[in-house]
């Protein structure tokens, strides 16, 4: 993985300053008796208020709040920055590099309709690009790892995989290090993207070996292409972030 966890700031002229955050007085409302294209509807909108909230490069200068997160993370090619976008209705959202696995920054994401933010999406750097130097992957594991196991307000991970290769060492130890807060309740989504590139029998297959992998977790086939899974996983994140 390819995040660094670098020292302190040696001043406070240094130190990024903290981000306004207008929080929504009232909780938002229930979808329950909705029916699920209404459901769909009502979740795009909410996605679609995404808007930048900060950029963190390393885990102390990451904002505290009490508003829930969910944390979108996986392989620099598994596709999560368009999965982003598609999900938000915004080309540009999230910035996918040229190269994967160059970006350098946790980059947060707030939700909420008429400027009230409600919860806050988390775009972590994607792992497991070949040509980031070991020691740099080393780090950015230690980075994963702290942020998903001590981050006090994270609610929900999306892990994205391309299920032409299914899961690998890399999102395995992810697996492993979130399990213990799955079992405490933490809301956990396996995401195989590009499902276009996978016909009908490829695609029943690559989720049923997904679902014994996931460990307590759902799996979603994903294609932002066709537009595969969007409704769902919009009515699956807006239900989970307003429980």
């Amino acid at each position: 993985m390819n995040q660094s966890d670098t020292q302190a700031p040696s001043s406070p002229a240094n130190t990024p300053e903290e981000p306004a955050l207008t929080v929504s007085a009232s909780p938002s409302p229930s979808t329950a008796t909705l029916n699920p294209a209404a459901q769909a509807k009502h979740a795009m909108g909410w996605l679609h208020t995404a808007r930048f909230l900060t950029t963190a490069a390393q885990l102390h200068h990451l904002p505290a709040y009490e508003l829930p997160e969910i944390a979108f993370v996986g392989r620099s090619n598994a596709g999560k920055s368009t999965c982003i976008n598609v999900l938000t209705q915004q080309k540009r959202l999230a910035y996918a590099s040229k190269t994967p696995g160059r970006t350098q920054h946790i980059n947060l994401f707030a939700l909420g309709r008429q400027g009230q933010t409600d919860a806050v999406l988390a775009d972590l750097p994607g792992y497991g690009y070949a040509a980031v130097p070991k020691q740099d992957k080393i780090r950015w594991q230690q980075v994963m790892a702290n942020y998903l196991l001590t981050r006090e307000n994270l609610r929900a991970v999306v892990l994205l995989c391309d299920p032409r290769h299914g899961l690998t060492d890399l999102d395995d130890i992810l697996l492993d290090v979130i399990r213990p807060r799955v079992e405490e309740g933490l809301k956990f989504l396996v995401l195989l993207t590009k499902a276009d590139k996978l016909n009908r029998t490829e695609g029943a297959k690559a989720l049923s070996i997904a679902k014994l992998q996931a460990g307590g977790g759902q799996v979603q086939l994903f294609s932002a292409l066709k537009k595969q899974g969007v409704d769902e996983v919009a009515t699956l994140l807006y239900e989970w972030m307003h429980p």
